[in-house]
């Protein structure tokens, strides 16, 4: 049967983190605002690379292929990709999937997770976990169709309801697509020389197609 809405976004694992409850506070800022160089001392990015920070904050960033969020980081605390990490990802249906991790990162890179356990010792408010399956049986306890992998959780009528006595006007703006290239649209693959071989290719084919 119909299981409600399926949301979709342009970065991996955004749809789990909002069911983490990842989103401003009722008088929080949202993610425009915060990258307003003058709305916040200091500002994290975890491998946030498709944002602009105005200057003025100070940016710590956390991420694996020195990106955008790199180049603008006072900071950087060099993360895992995600071949390096075992990592849970909710995709788009809905569906909690478990990856582990293929390699080790290198040199001093270190787990996001580990990563935030450890600044949290140096900031005087120590997170209550020391290891991932700690974190996970945390995560679990206040989350747990996290851990009902490869399942789908079932719609609610009454969410779909109050979805709706929200309101609000549709925008009347075409839909247009947010990727201005397919084959360079996140860190890794813009590291990637292949990646930016079929970009020039895929360039070229679209010149010439124009062109005829």
């Amino acid at each position: 049967g119909w299981n409600g809405f399926s949301v979709l976004h342009t970065a991996a694992s955004r749809v789990g983190a909002l069911d983490l409850g990842f989103v401003p506070a009722s008088d929080g800022m949202n993610a425009l605002k915060m990258t307003d160089g003058d709305a916040l001392d200091v500002v994290f990015l975890l491998a946030a690379d498709e944002v602009e920070v105005a200057p003025g904050a100070f940016v710590v960033y956390i991420g694996t292929h020195g990106d955008s969020g790199a180049h603008r980081a006072d900071v950087i605390l060099p993360g895992a990709a995600y071949p390096e990490k075992s990592g849970i990802y909710v995709n788009t249906e809905g569906r909690v999937q478990m990856a582990a991790r293929a390699s080790f990162p290198p040199g001093e890179a270190r787990e996001d997770w580990a990563i935030l356990r450890a600044l949290s010792d140096v900031l005087g408010h120590r997170l209550p976990y020391d290891s991932l399956s700690q974190l996970r049986a945390a995560m679990f306890k206040a989350h747990p169709h996290l851990q009902r992998l490869d399942r789908i959780a079932p719609g609610n009528d009454a969410d779909i309801t109050k979805l709706a006595n929200l309101g609000g006007t549709p925008h009347k703006a075409p839909f247009v697509s947010p990727i201005d290239d397919y084959y360079l649209t996140n860190p890794i693959a813009r590291a990637s020389a292949v990646m930016a071989e079929c970009s020039v290719i895929a360039e070229g084919s679209v010149a010439r197609t124009a062109a005829e």
